[in-house]
C-alpha cells in the first residue's frame, strides 16, 4: 500500500521543502521506493535534486501529459521526482472553474500506471498557501506533516491550517490524518527555541514528533549544489535529524495509528520571547 504524505504549512521559511526533500531521501536510503512530487511553483524541491524540466506536475494536472512520463529518476536509487516548472504558477487560476478541481491530483495518483510502479511513499511538497494546490495535496493524502519553526509566533496561523485540514477531511478525504508536527530551525544556543518546544508539546502532546530539526547551515547549502543533505554532508546534525524522522515514520505502530488530528492552539497567545 502506498502511503501518501503532504508536507504543508502556509507560512514560508519554516523548512517545508527542506523536510519534503530530505525526508524523501532518508526513506529512499532505507530502500523504500519513494516518489517526491514538487507541487510548489517555486520548484525548490526540483532544483534541490538538480532536476530542471520544461514539463512537470502542471502538465499532468492539466491533462497534457500522463504523470508516468513526467517522473525523473535521481542520483539516489530509490528516489524519484515529478518536478515543478514555472507553468505551475497559473494552475490555481486554471483549476478554479473546474467542477472537480479538488481531486485532480488524487485522480492522477490513482491511475493504474502509477499504482503499478509500487511506490511505498509519495511525498508532496506543497506551496506556502492554502489555495487549490494545497487542497489537492491534502485531498490526495493519507496523512500530512506540519513543519513548525522554533521562532517567534510559532503557533500563529497553525490553527487555520488545521481547520483547513479538518474541512478537507469532512468534505473530501475522510481518511486524512495529522501524522505529526515537526519542530524545525531549532537553535540550541537560544533559550527561545526551548520555550517554543515546550509550548508546542504542551498544546499538541504526542502529535509532535520526537525528532527536532536543528538550524543547520549544511541543510541550507545542500540545495544550491542540487543535492540532498545525505549527499552533501551525511554526518551533519541535519542529516541525522531527517534519518531519525524517517525512522519515526517507519515504526509499525506509527503507521497503524496515524496521530489523531486537529487540536487547536490559542492564536491569541502565540509563542514569543517575554
Amino acid at each position: 500500500m502506498t502511503w501518501t504524505i503532504s508536507v504543508a504549512n502556509q507560512k514560508g521559511g519554516v523548512g517545508k521543502t527542506t523536510t519534503a526533500l530530505n525526508l524523501s531521501a532518508a526513506l529512499a536510503l532505507k530502500k523504500r521506493k519513494t516518489l517526491l512530487i514538487d507541487l510548489d511553483p517555486q520548484g525548490s524541491a526540483s532544483s534541490g535534486l538538480g532536476i530542471s524540466s520544461k514539463n512537470g506536475i502542471y502538465q499532468a494536472l492539466m491533462h497534457k501529459n500522463s504523470l508516468k512520463t513526467l517522473i525523473h529518476s535521481t542520483k539516489l536509487p530509490y528516489l524519484y521526482i515529478v518536478p515543478a516548472n514555472t507553468d505551475l504558477a497559473g494552475a490555481e487560476i486554471e483549476l478554479v472553474n473546474e467542477v472537480d478541481r479538488i481531486f485532480f491530483l488524487k485522480k492522477i495518483l490513482n491511475h493504474p500506471d502509477i499504482k503499478l510502479l509500487n511506490y511505498e511513499f509519495i511525498l508532496i511538497d506543497t506551496p506556502p498557501s492554502l489555495g487549490l494546490l494545497t487542497l489537492n495535496a491534502l485531498s490526495a493524502s493519507n496523512v500530512f506533516i506540519v513543519p513548525l519553526q522554533c521562532e517567534y509566533y510559532a503557533l500563529e496561523g497553525l490553527s487555520r491550517l488545521l481547520e483547513t485540514a479538518r474541512e478537507v477531511k469532512e468534505r473530501w478525504n475522510t481518511s486524512l490524518k495529522l501524522q505529526g508536527i515537526l519542530l524545525t530551525l531549532f537553535d540550541a544556543r537560544n533559550s527561545l527555541s526551548y520555550r517554543v518546544e515546550q509550548e508546542v508539546r504542551r498544546h499538541f502532546g504526542e502529535q509532535v514528533f520526537q525528532t527536532i530539526v536543528p538550524r543547520n547551515v549544511r541543510l541550507s547549502e545542500a540545495p544550491s549544489f542540487g543535492q540532498t543533505i545525505f549527499q552533501y554532508e551525511p554526518n551533519c546534525l541535519g542529516a541525522l535529524a531527517y534519518e531519525q524522522l524517517a525512522g519515526e515514520l517507519l515504526r509499525p505502530s506509527d503507521q497503524e495509528k496515524a496521530k489523531a488530528p486537529f487540536k487547536h492552539p490559542d492564536e491569541r497567545s502565540p509563542v514569543h520571547a517575554s
